[in-house]
């Protein structure tokens, strides 16, 4: 591990051995290392060829008007129910544990921030995992979602079901913005990893914090490097480990 790395993190060490209401908002690099892989990187889905641009799939109206071309793309590319928690997973439920830690806020899908044991997560962007009936609002797992042949279907009702992930053109919950935004706002920290901070609203959140210790935790730079209390090019998972 080169020197200003491990200074880096040893600075992070120490600064979250004093907090008590530290924040993590983090992005789809958490999830990388676990073997989902993100949008926007060089073998991310937006690099990669469909009849569809992910974009013009992953919309409400490619939904509606396109529901088994939707399903064929999202069943096999958005759901991996193998993938397991890895070290930033499993250090950031440690944390919160700990009561270093007050709450994850995540632009993540895969649920594997609960799976690592953190109670308290945000998801921003909703969840694979939870699936309702557009009809009767039946609760169907990712599981129903692979199992169903073509377009899923109520087991009760026989209604379209419906995965609970924010799609293009939908409005984020109302209710998790506002827990953010309250979380964000009070932090003595904020970790913010894994994330390239261009998607909106999600990367406005930022702009709620007015702490003194901000960390930003990246492979690559993102438009707020300059804003940063900490700045770590590094892989979360090493970061994480390594705490």
């Amino acid at each position: 591990m080169a020197e200003n790395l491990q200074q880096a993190i040893e600075t992070l060490r120490g600064w979250i051995k004093e907090s008590k209401r530290a924040v993590f908002f983090g992005g789809a690099g958490v999830s990388t290392e676990s073997g989902i892989p993100d949008f926007r990187s060089t073998d991310g889905l937006y690099n990669q060829e469909y009849a569809y641009p992910p974009e013009t799939i992953l919309s409400h109206t490619f939904f509606e008007r396109q529901t088994v071309e939707f399903y064929r793309f999202y069943k096999a590319k958005m759901i991996f129910t193998d993938a397991q928690p890895n070290a930033c997973h499993r250090k950031l439920a440690e944390l919160e544990a700990a009561g270093h830690l007050r709450s994850v806020v995540t632009q993540n899908i895969d649920g594997l921030h609960q799976a690592a044991g953190s109670q308290r997560v945000l998801e921003l962007h909703g969840s694979v995992l939870r699936n309702y009936c557009t009809r009767c609002g039946r609760f169907h797992t990712a599981g129903d979602i692979l199992a169903a042949e073509g377009i899923p279907h109520c087991h009760d009702c026989g209604g379209l079901v419906k995965p609970d992930v924010v799609l293009y053109e939908e409005g984020l919950d109302d209710e998790i913005l506002l827990n953010s935004v309250r979380d964000i706002s009070a932090a003595d920290m904020l970790i913010v990893g894994g994330t390239s901070l261009v998607v909106y609203p999600a990367a406005g959140l930022l702009n709620y914090y007015r702490g003194r210790r901000l960390v930003l935790i990246n492979m690559t730079p993102t438009p707020a490097d300059s804003r940063a209390d900490l700045v770590i090019h590094a892989p979360i998972g090493e970061v994480f480990a390594a705490l």
